[in-house]
Parts: structure tokens; C-alpha cells; sequence
């Protein structure tokens, strides 16, 4: 199965490298104006997470196509360090343990990254079971949602972080029922 994994276009958040994860933001002008630049690949089955920043871009780059939203493919919620980005956290000590721990203890009032990863693959697999046996999906989500994606199913296999793409882009990938392989990049 052909799918197509992008990334969100960027919000006001984004362009000042925020912790953006429950916090419903838009699209910002610079994100939609970047958006209409780039080619899309021909549209799937289209999933969406039901954040505002998924939807718009999903109807921006694909006008007209009717959308499935699955609330399981939603960003994480970086709890206490929400809408707050590295320089405003850089005095804080629980941003320093969660930092020193590699980014894997859980967000301070927010939420576990395992619990994240864990939620994100079963909204794909969920998502997935409604397209045709050799079908076509398009997922817009989050930058999280498509990093626990790939760190769980590509082959290659890579870390987490090694998965992150620049929003408005992402991954034309098949997908075989256990591995994903990418083929190309938009």
C-alpha cells in the first residue's frame, strides 16, 4: 500500500520554535504562503489529525477531497512545556531532567512520549484498515505523529529523531503490513 505521511504547514508556534503539541493553532500566513509553493503527490484516502493547523493544510493542498480525522494521530501534549520554546525553558529544572533524560520521561502535566509513540501507531493502523487492499492513504499530521510512525515501522530502521521533517513536507512511502520503505520525499 502507497502512503503519504506530511507534516502540517507552519503555525505563528512553529516559526518561534514552541512546544506545540494540544495547543490548537492555525496556520500561520508564512505557513500557508510556503504550502502553495511546494507539489503534493496525488491524494490517497486522506487522514487527518483534528487539530486546526491538519485540517487547513489538508483542505489547502487538497481542495474539495472529504477527510477521515482519527483523534488518535493528534501531536502530544508537552504538558507544562507547552506553547513555551527552549530559551524560556532554559532555567527550568524540570526542562533540564526531562532534557538530560533524553526526551523520553514524561512531559510535566502532559504526556508520557511512550504513550504518545503508542497512540500514533494505533491510529495509523486503525486509519489504515479503512483503505482498499492495495489502496493509496494520505495521512496530514504532526511532526510527532510521523516520526513514532517511521521509528516504529521503517526499514531502515532510525531513531525517533532522526524521522523529523520541515512542515509542509514528508514521506511517499509503500507499506507492506509490517514495514514501511520510503521512496521518495516531498
Amino acid at each position: 500500500m502507497r502512503i503519504d505521511l506530511i507534516r502540517h504547514g507552519k503555525t505563528v508556534g512553529n516559526l518561534d520554535m514552541r512546544y506545540i503539541g494540544s495547543t490548537d493553532e492555525p496556520l500561520s500566513f508564512a505557513g500557508i504562503a510556503e504550502l502553495v509553493k511546494i507539489n503534493y503527490p496525488e491524494c490517497g484516502s486522506l487522514f487527518v489529525s483534528p487539530m486546526k493547523r491538519c485540517i487547513q493544510t489538508a483542505e489547502l493542498i487538497y481542495p474539495g477531497v472529504p477527510h477521515h480525522v482519527c483523534d488518535r494521530l493528534k501531536e502530544c501534549d508537552f504538558g507544562d512545556f507547552e506553547g513555551k520554546n527552549y530559551i524560556e525553558l532554559s532555567l527550568d529544572s524540570s526542562y533540564q531532567r526531562w532534557i538530560d533524560g533524553g526526551g523520553e520521561g514524561a512531559f510535566p502535566n502532559g504526556e508520557v512520549p511512550a504513550d504518545f509513540r503508542k497512540r500514533c501507531i494505533d491510529g495509523f493502523l486503525e486509519s489504515i484498515e479503512a483503505v482498499p487492499e492495495n489502496g493509496h492513504a494520505t495521512f496530514v499530521v504532526h511532526g510527532g505523529t510521523i516520526m513514532a510512525i517511521m521509528e516504529h515501522f521503517a526499514g531502515p530502521e532510525k531513531s525517533y529523531y532522526d524521522w523529523h521533517t520541515a512542515n509542509g513536507h514528508g514521506y511517499i512511502t509503500e507499506f507492506d503490513g509490517n514495514k514501511i520503505r520510503v521512496t521518495d520525499k516531498i
